[in-house]
């Protein structure tokens, strides 16, 4: 708590954008609603502005006042979800807002609770539990292993997330600088080539950036020299196919792989740039915070171990989690890199044989027939499961012929999708991971 106070008494120096001037003023402003509070109430943070999300977020924090981290456009549907759940007092940031509940006993949390919201491939809304001390020890792993202090953060993702939100912290804690845009206002600047918009304009060569794959490789076709420029480009929330890989090992960007999620606030291992400008391409070795193991060579699911870990989901978490079992399959080398092969949930058996997704759909990635590839297994009455290839060809004369072709070299023959099936978009979220269930429902209705 001492840090956290400390920082709040003088204005944010650590913003640079949007110009923190206006903080301490929300920051005052929600602190005197929540003194209104014989209690500390349920919170239901869904603001889009930055400033006065992290006015909101750290007057809850003072106020020791539970905290629920929501996307502003989620559906009625989602919405309605979790307010059942969460059952707030205030909502802040929604106009005009879902009704509020009435005040009802809070399950037992920790002090400062912040509850971030998950969803993994599942497409299901829930909230990992974390506080105040394990996001902190999730910032001290991430400068100790890149020994760095402070840290520069360009963020573009949303503060909701805990990728966006960690970027956050880290500026906060470390006294660096922090500049928050939205990634349209970038998309925009590279579409028209604006050099003299101030994210292309400014310079960041202090600065950390996070990027999911699909904006990573946005970036790279219409300006890679911008990337060029920062000390570490940060990869994560989805595999980063290995085609995407060589484009930006090719611009010699400094990239650093990153392993992750909400469960451990944001990353537990990360490859670092030099490491990747000399081709070792994996998920990199553990933070200093954490310790990653497989449960065993035959079961290679991977397992955390990290002071940085949640509390269990809400309303169920009573005390911090020990460990952490993943659904990721993976190995650690010697020199203690990670590699992840698959996720243990979408393993497909196919006549007997094993198939992971990760390998089919870098391979045919590989061939750049396709704008995007989603790999899932289907069920058969011959085979057990068939492997399926739902994809998105780069133009319209790519036929499956073409694909197999070409991937015949590079792929055992069981391997080879059997069922092949045309998108014009595979759907993803915000942070490129994909629905699988209602992927699956689509496919098996085909």
């Amino acid at each position: 708590m001492d840090n956290l106070t400390t920082h709040l008494k003088n204005p944010p120096h650590w913003l640079i954008h949007p110009p923190g001037n206006l903080f301490l003023n929300h920051l005052n402003s929600y602190r005197q609603t929540l003194q209104t509070y014989p209690t500390p109430p349920r919170i239901c943070l869904a603001e889009s502005d930055p400033i006065k999300f992290l006015a909101a977020f750290f007057a809850s924090l003072l106020h020791n006042a539970p905290l629920f981290l929501c996307h502003p456009q989620w559906t009625p549907q989602e919405w309605q979800s979790v307010l059942e759940l969460t059952q707030p007092q205030i909502i802040w940031g929604i106009s005009p807002p879902p009704p509020t509940f009435p005040p009802t006993p809070t399950p037992q949390l920790p002090p400062q609770a912040i509850m971030i919201p998950t969803g993994g491939s599942s497409g299901k809304i829930r909230f990992a539990i974390h506080t105040w001390e394990t996001l902190t020890h999730a910032v001290e792993g991430f400068y100790h292993y890149f020994n760095q202090q402070p840290v520069c953060s360009l963020c573009l993702l949303p503060l909701y997330h805990v990728s966006g939100l960690m970027q956050g912290i880290r500026a906060f804690l470390t006294q660096g600088k922090l500049a928050i845009y939205n990634y349209s206002d970038l998309k925009k600047a590279l579409t028209n080539n604006n050099l003299f918009a101030p994210l292309l304009s400014h310079n960041w060569q202090d600065f950390f950036i996070s990027l999911v794959p699909t904006q990573l490789q946005f970036i790279l076709e219409h300006n890679p020299q911008w990337l060029q420029q920062f000390k570490t480009v940060l990869v994560g929330g989805a595999s980063t196919p290995n085609a995407l890989l060589e484009q930006a090992y090719h611009h010699q960007i400094n990239l650093a792989l990153t392993y992750g999620m909400t469960e451990t606030a944001a990353q537990i291992a990360t490859l670092k740039p030099r490491d990747f400008l000399n081709k070792i391409w994996c998920s990199g070795q553990t933070l200093p915070h954490a310790k990653i193991t497989l449960q065993s060579p035959q079961n290679p699911i991977i397992q955390i171990e990290s002071s940085a870990l949640y509390w269990g989901y809400y309303p169920h978490g009573t005390e911090q989690a020990k460990i952490f079992i993943t659904d990721d399959l993976g190995k650690i080398n010697p020199e203690g890199y990670l590699s992840i092969f698959g996720r243990n949930s979408q393993k497909i058996i196919t006549g007997g044989e094993n198939v992971f997704p990760p390998e089919i759909e870098q391979i045919i990635f590989q061939t750049n027939c396709v704008q995007d590839i989603c790999i899932i297994g289907l069920p058969d009455a011959k085979w057990g499961e068939i492997v399926t290839a739902i994809y998105v060809p780069k133009s319209g004369d790519i036929t499956p012929e073409i694909i197999q072709a070409k991937i015949a070299p590079l792929l055992s023959p069981f391997k080879h999708p059997k069922r092949w099936l045309v998108r014009a978009k595979i759907p993803r979220n915000a942070q490129g991971k994909i629905n699988y269930p209602d992927l699956k429902q689509w496919a098996t209705n085909q």
